[in-house]
């Protein structure tokens, strides 16, 4: 692995960074998510025609810029840096990736170009909030998670030679807005069951969606309700392939979640450094004591290495299939450390900025919203670490190891 950037991908993090730094300081972020959408479109059209950022991992046949998952996480720990209230997660890390892998060739050409230039949004909605189940990152997603013929799931029944959904989705992101649902439904009953994904329009008839009241604002979410809702199934009716396509689009979604948390809990550092060289206690900088010192410097360390792991698990994503299956912890791996990482910072932020930082209204409890509701959507970091040694078969005894056990404890 060649840990340098190139000078494009360099190119693409100062360009966005420098935006991002004019256009979304904490007021400007406070205002966008109080918005309908729960962004400021504006920026949003600006970052997708200008800059091509939900585009940068579509392949150029479809509109896109024709980068990888490489350049996307760099994007994504610049807007992770700002948080950015924006549906670039939804729409590039999620919902792209698997209408590249399962959708026909019509479908497609029908939707990747618009959402390549931002034209559309996107976003997975999966029943339960099950989202890191459904993207095998806390555990096997071969379930009946999307349902299972219980109640609280998304039911897909054929009639008339077409697709009806029934039921319901929680913490949707970006689901209020969103132009395209791709929701994750079972089906075929007891005898045939599996999980598929089906397409469904924003304006379709019995479509209800409601924001949820979440505690992070800078990452919108909403409650998907089908009642007879008209859809159209992405791909073909295998199971296994939706698995398969699931599993690996997670392998890139946690990369990207990782760059993002990365670049929120360096910022959140960044200004806690900044704080702590100018607050004074009894005569002096807090910041030149050699305890504050200390917490600082183990925090720079836990960054640092979280934007390692987490660059390494961007590489293994964009690189082949053999690759991903030589390393397949790396990704969940990478995004536990960094969810860790920025707890870590965003409780220390808190702490450090004293008085002012307890207060509810301080930018330094946007990145404590943000660390907690990631740990809560994505983790916890613990089941995150299970499952990579679990892929990575370090709790599988090996052959002969009963007996040696035996051995030595007689």
């Amino acid at each position: 692995m060649d840990a340098a950037f190139t000078e494009e991908q360099d190119e693409i993090r100062r360009t966005l960074r420098g935006l991002l730094h004019k256009r979304c300081g904490p007021d400007e972020v406070k205002a966008a998510v109080r918005t309908p959408r729960g962004y400021d479109e504006g920026l949003w059209r600006q970052l997708a025609q200008q800059l091509g950022l939900p585009g940068l991992a579509v392949p150029a046949a479809y509109g896109g810029v024709g980068c990888g998952p490489t350049e996307l996480a760099l994007a994504c720990e610049e807007t992770g840096r700002a948080l950015l209230p924006s549906p670039l997660i939804a729409t590039a890390v999620l919902a792209a990736p698997l209408i590249l892998a399962l959708g026909s060739e019509p479908q497609r050409t029908g939707l990747l170009p618009a959402l390549a230039t931002g034209e559309l949004t996107a976003t997975l909605a999966v029943p339960g909030g099950r989202l890191a189940t459904a993207l095998a990152l806390t555990g096997p997603n071969g379930g009946d998670w999307a349902g299972g013929g219980r109640a609280g799931g998304v039911q897909a029944r054929a009639r008339g030679g077409a697709w009806r959904l029934y039921g319901e989705a929680g913490q949707v992101l970006d689901g209020h807005g969103a132009d395209v649902l791709l929701v994750a439904a079972h089906t075929g009953g007891f005898a045939h069951s599996r999980t598929l994904i089906y397409l469904v329009r924003a304006d379709a008839p019995g479509l209800v969606r409601t924001r949820q009241t979440a505690m992070d604002e800078t990452r919108p979410q909403a409650r998907i309700e089908l009642r007879d809702v008209a859809a159209e199934l992405l791909g073909d009716e295998d199971g296994d392939a939706v698995a398969g396509a699931l599993a690996a689009t997670g392998v890139g979604a946690a990369a990207a979640f990782a760059a993002e948390a990365v670049g929120a809990a360096d910022a959140a550092l960044t200004r806690t450094v900044e704080y702590v060289r100018v607050r004074e206690q009894f005569g002096r900088p807090i910041g030149s004591f050699q305890a504050v010192q200390h917490r600082l410097a183990d925090l720079y360390v836990a960054v640092q290495a979280a934007r390692s792991a987490a660059s390494y698990a961007a590489w293994v994503a964009g690189g082949p299939v053999e690759r991903r299956t030589a390393e397949p912890g790396a990704a969940g791996l990478a995004l536990a450390q960094a969810l860790e990482a920025l707890r870590r910072v965003a409780g220390e932020a808190v702490q450090l900025h004293g008085g002012i930082g307890f207060t509810w209204e301080h930018e330094a409890h946007l990145y404590f919203k943000r660390a907690a509701c990631d740990e809560l959507l994505l983790g916890p970091v613990h089941r995150l670490r299970a499952r990579a040694a679990e892929e990575a078969g370090l709790f599988t005894a090996e052959p002969g190891a009963a007996g040696a056990r035996e051995a030595v404890d007689a």
